[in-house]
Formats: structure tokens, sequence, C-alpha cells
């Protein structure tokens, strides 16, 4: 059976997870469909179509204004004219009204204090991910930082996981995966490693325990009960 005592590395994802980042990634989205002559759209729906990357959000957005379905050639057409829009807004958009969740902060500095080894595997391109660190004081925390476009494939693919596994020289039995996302319980389900679910974030709009992580916390602190 798995232990908790046994945990000697912790992978966070960001978006939904450490901060409120849907604010921001939907004044990018409007602002690119804007500028292609699209209607905006709202927040709420942004959040409903984030976790798998800023391609696949785009790829929903551009598709819900386009009622063309998400694997139709033109839509793919469109999109790749779109994603450097995209990714230009996003840049002028990244902390202007992103924030930080609370209790963050306070327990990953315990957590590195106490000797855990920290990492991101997130989503989120590495180009932004990190940024984003650094505007909310949290990059001195992590020793690796993995975004979405860092390896060849993404949550909720192991292979971020079994990175760290391999990078880090640890037994499954030694690395933790938190985050809010389906696709953060299935990528450590796949790498046969312990996760704890967080409700708050973004899902889909499903609960995080039809996931089936070993824990569930309604706040980013909870998770010290399981750690020191």
């Amino acid at each position: 059976m798995m232990k908790w005592s046994k945990i000697r590395a912790i992978a966070f994802d960001l978006d939904g997870t450490l901060i409120d980042s849907v604010p921001d990634l939907a004044a990018a989205t409007n602002a690119t469909l804007v500028q292609r002559q699209y209607p905006p759209v709202t927040e709420a729906l942004v959040l409903s179509w984030v976790g798998n990357g800023a391609q696949v959000l785009m790829q929903r957005a551009l598709s819900y204004v386009s009622a063309m379905a998400e694997d139709d050639p033109e839509l793919q057409l469109l999109l790749e004219q779109t994603m450097p829009q995209f990714m230009h807004h996003y840049g002028e958009h990244l902390q202007k009204h992103s924030r930080l969740y609370p209790g963050v902060l306070v327990t990953l500095q315990q957590l590195k204090q106490a000797g855990f080894k920290l990492a991101i595997v997130t989503n989120k391109p590495y180009r932004f991910t990190v940024p984003l660190l650094s505007a909310f004081g949290l990059d001195g925390l992590f020793c690796e930082v993995l975004g979405g476009d860092s390896l060849a494939k993404m949550k909720p693919d192991p292979m971020p996981l079994q990175h760290l596994l391999e990078q880090w020289q640890l037994d499954e039995s030694q690395l933790l995966m938190i985050g809010d996302s389906k696709n953060d319980i299935l990528a450590a389900k796949a790498a046969n490693i312990m996760s704890i679910g967080l409700t708050y974030g973004y899902n889909y709009g499903e609960d995080i325990a039809l996931s089936h992580p070993h824990a569930v916390c309604e706040n980013f602190a909870d998770i010290e009960q399981y750690l020191l």
C-alpha cells in the first residue's frame, strides 16, 4: 500500500492549482477572437475550455464562435493562422488579472523548507510558465519546471512525471502529483504515483473526486496534513 511518508518530491499543476489564471486567458482569447472579427465569449466558457494547453483552448474557442467541428480541416487551418495572435495577446495579458490561490506561497515555502523537491508540471507553454511563476515570487521554489511543450507529450500522458522520476532517480512511491484537473490524476495513475485532487480549480465542471485521486482537498493548505 502506498504511504504518504514515502513522498520525497511533489509535482504541481499551475493553472487552477497554484494560480487562478482564467481571467487573463479569457482576456487573451477575446482579444484574439475580436482581432479575427469574431464575437467575444464569456469567462465561464473559457474556464470550461482550459486544461489541455493553449492550442486546444484556442481550438475550442474557434470551434464555438465559428460553429465548425473541432476536427474540421478548415478549423485546423484557421487555428494555425490564429495561434501566433493568441500567443502574442496572452504574453500581453499574462498577469494582469491572475492571482495566487489562498495559502499557496506559504504552503510551498513550508514544503520546500521541509526538504521536499518541488516541480511544476503544467500544460501551459513553457514561455509563459516561467514569467508567471516569477511574477508571483514562486520561481525560486521549484527545482524543475516543465511546460506543455517541454517534452514530446503533456498530461494526461505520464511522460512529464516519468521524466521527473528519472531525473531525480526516485521510486514511484516517492513522487506525488497535485492538481485540479482529471488530466493531473490520469497522468499520476499512468505513472503509478500518488495524487491529490483540488476541488476549487478548472476541471470541465466535473467533481475531481470522480477521477479517484488518493486524497481530495478543498484548500491548498489542506495538503499539509498529508505531508508535514
